[in-house]
């Protein structure tokens, strides 16, 4: 979306957004090295407690979402980076973005420990945001700018 130049008051606050996000990008970086050492002190954990060196299921699972929160958050940054360099917020991105946190939950997910209506609503959130991510990606390109 174009700012109008005459408008100073707009052009101001432009320039307020735009230093939120770069200041958002900077705390996402920490976010994101401070979840890589979290998942090494996970795995760390998880390799010296008895039986030593030895990865259960559960062991695996605790590892793999706190990995997969990793990813989100350098999609995420990805996100933010992508905004800043070209003022447009990419919906494609965003969408997967969504689905790699649907995943993460999905991957994560107790089966025995929730209640059947609980799947069917995130069965519901991975096939309208997959059913969503396909639309987007056939859409041609051109449909996707400002006019």
């Amino acid at each position: 979306m174009k700012i109008d130049s005459n408008d100073v008051l707009s052009a101001k606050l432009q320039v307020v957004i735009h230093w939120a996000v770069r200041a958002l990008s900077i705390v996402m970086v920490f976010v994101i090295v401070m979840g890589v050492l979290d998942v090494a002190w996970i795995l760390y954990q998880r390799l010296i407690t008895p039986p030593r060196y030895i990865l259960t299921i559960s062991d695996m699972l605790a590892t793999f979402g706190a990995f997969m929160a990793v990813l989100i958050a350098i999609e995420i940054f990805i996100n933010i980076t992508i905004y800043l360099r070209e003022n447009v917020i990419h919906v494609k991105i965003v969408m997967a973005t969504a689905l790699m946190a649907i995943a993460r939950k999905v991957i994560i997910i107790d089966v025995e420990q929730m209640e059947v209506t609980y799947l069917y609503g995130i069965a519901a959130v991975v096939l309208s945001m997959s059913v969503g991510y396909w639309l987007i990606h056939q859409l041609p390109r051109r449909s996707h700018l400002e006019e």
